[in-house]
């Protein structure tokens, strides 16, 4: 995380290890404001609190929570969001297997060390196969059979492409993975389409994030970053206000009004501002408004937190305070107190593709009302920059402003934590460094690799398979069945058809042939004679996911072959 200068001065024209030697008077600038901000507030937080690091046994606990195996601990499980172990585990990668089984052992050491009885030895979670089970059931083809280290542990042939992790051992290697390729301008459409955050539901979401713990961890080992976790500050949180309350609380009260709303109202109202008055004026977020207007609004907003504020009062230059005001003094940062400093060490990798693919995965992790609301705002960023010819806010300017707003977390004050000078400008170009990171690769940071997505649906079919009760016999009969059907079903599939339902339209049915060309938006297009005045999606659902919304160019062949038990729903 960053920290505040060693002294109120703002030190001039300092001139940092940027390229286009960009110099750090906005930073310096943004950090003084905002302690002017704070003069004469108490803090709220305990520091020697906020400061103590989790214990080896909090840590590894919170890490297996958060990977969706604390049954392994625990015993139980929710099912409605997490699937038995079983079935998460059964989808690893070689290189994931091998960061959970570290973790696992690391927790039994720890147990061991506090003479406690250890939760099931890693051997265990990870057995061989049963060989009188296996001689029982039919051999899958010889091009399926692989060695398997472990009863949880498959391969990774059936992911479309390779993980993250893959592909630093093929940069190590000397080659290009596809990651690389696409990075660098060889983008070859995903034929399936590609899967924003916003396209899956609520459960395959929460499986996603399980996945997504994984593979970054695993990721940056390979690439030798190590990360930690800091026990959350105490901070509390207010009632019947708008600052300083956390987003959920914001929502539950706005869908109130504003059902379905996934950013807190007053949020919007504010980038709504600074989008019609300020995009074309120069020095947009950088100016600052006077402390004291500041300190009023917010008496106000947070007086009329149930609605009635006057927001014809508020200008351009109070709507950017107040915004940053508002990200400062969320309970919860925005990137969230169990990232920041996952964050913060995405710095010590060296290539800029890596960085992006880890902030790919750290925003996948975000709880959905910070992830959205993120979003809007690194849209409205890139509406800043794209403005820059007017406003004068390059995408280094803008970043430098909004670096001190999103990681500086509350650490005025506490001298152990006051850096020398070069050490602050480091830290000042790397939180502005990240966020033109996601603000140039926004695009990318909301989309669902297809690695992730192929292991929520080995999951999702896994776990359907765990809840039926089978055998591991029969199991193993079903899956070699599935794949004889799959084939033939896909060797037929020219001269099939599907069904589309579309219970909002007049046609609420219609089976539809399928060809190599299909996308979409061609079977959207059949329905679109009712006129219906809000825009219509195709999802897939059930089957091997649980819903997802599909682009309007995928190829619905393809999504037909990697889900052929699916339903086709048309709907908003």
């Amino acid at each position: 995380m960053l920290s505040p200068p060693t002294s109120s001065s703002t030190p001039p024209h300092v001139v940092t290890s940027d390229p286009r030697h960009v110099t750090m008077e906005t930073y310096w600038r943004e950090v003084k404001s905002i302690e002017e901000e704070k003069e004469g507030e108490e803090e709220e937080e305990e520091e020697e609190e906020e400061r103590k690091s989790m214990d080896e046994l909090e840590l590894e606990e919170a890490w297996l929570t958060e990977a969706g195996l604390s049954s392994l601990f625990t015993g139980s499980s929710y099912q409605e969001v997490s699937p038995p172990a079983e079935a998460l585990l059964s989808t690893l990668s070689r290189q994931q297997a091998a960061t959970v089984r570290k973790r696992l052992d690391k927790y039994n050491e720890t147990l061991k060390l506090r003479n406690r009885q250890p939760i099931r030895d890693v051997r265990d979670v990870f057995t061989e196969p049963d060989d009188e089970s296996a001689e029982r059931s039919p051999s899958p083809p010889a091009h399926h059979i692989e060695s398997q280290p472990g009863r949880y542990h498959t391969s990774t042939k059936t992911i479309h492409k390779n993980s993250h992790t893959e592909g630093v051992a093929e940069h190590k290697r000397g080659g290009a993975c596809w990651d690389c390729l696409r990075f660098h301008g060889d983008d070859r459409d995903e034929l399936q389409g590609l899967t924003r955050a916003g396209d899956l539901s609520s459960c395959d979401l929460s499986r996603l994030g399980f996945f997504s713990h994984i593979e970054l961890h695993t990721f940056l080992l390979a690439l030798g970053v190590q990360t930690k976790h800091s026990r959350a500050p105490r901070r509390r949180s207010r009632e019947g206000a708008v600052f300083a309350v956390p987003l959920e609380s914001l929502l539950e009260n706005d869908r109130k009004t504003s059902p379905g709303v996934k950013v807190p109202v007053v949020f919007q109202r504010l980038l709504c501002i600074l989008e019609q008055t300020g995009l074309q004026t120069e020095g947009i977020l950088r100016v600052p408004g006077s402390a004291a207007r500041l300190k009023y609004l917010r008496r106000e907003l947070d007086g009329c937190s149930g609605g009635g504020f006057d927001w014809s009062s508020v200008r351009q230059v109070d709507a950017a305070g107040l915004l940053k005001l508002f990200i400062r003094e969320l309970p919860t940062p925005l990137l969230t107190h169990t990232h920041l400093s996952t964050y913060r060490a995405v710095l010590g990798v060296s290539s800029v593709l890596h960085q992006v693919q880890a902030l790919q995965l750290l925003t996948l992790l975000l709880p959905e009302a910070n992830r959205e609301t993120l979003r809007v705002l690194l849209v409205f960023l890139r509406q800043v920059v794209s403005h820059q010819d007017q406003n004068r806010m390059s995408l280094w300017n803008v970043s430098m402003v909004m670096a001190p707003n999103l990681f500086t977390c509350h650490r005025r004050g506490n001298k152990r934590f006051l850096s020398k000078q070069q050490e602050e400008m480091e830290e000042a170009v790397g939180g502005a460094h990240l966020v033109r990171l996601m603000v140039a690769h926004l695009d990318v940071l909301w989309t669902v690799p297809t690695f992730l997505l192929s292991q929520v649906r080995q999951m999702n079919q896994a776990s359907n398979q765990k809840q039926l009760g089978l055998t591991k016999a029969k199991r193993r009969l079903l899956r070699w069945k599935n794949h004889q059907n799959h084939q033939n079903q896909i060797t037929e599939l020219c001269e099939g058809v599907i069904r589309v339902h579309a219970p909002c339209h007049t046609k609420v049915s219609m089976a539809i042939q399928l060809d190599g060309q299909t996308r979409a938006r061609d079977v959207i297009a059949h329905f679109e004679c009712d006129n219906s005045c809000s825009a219509q999606h195709l999802y897939e659902v059930g089957g091997n996911i649980c819903e997802r919304r599909l682009p309007p160019d995928c190829l619905l062949l393809d999504v037909y072959r990697v889900n052929p038990h699916c339903d086709w729903l048309i709907k908003p």
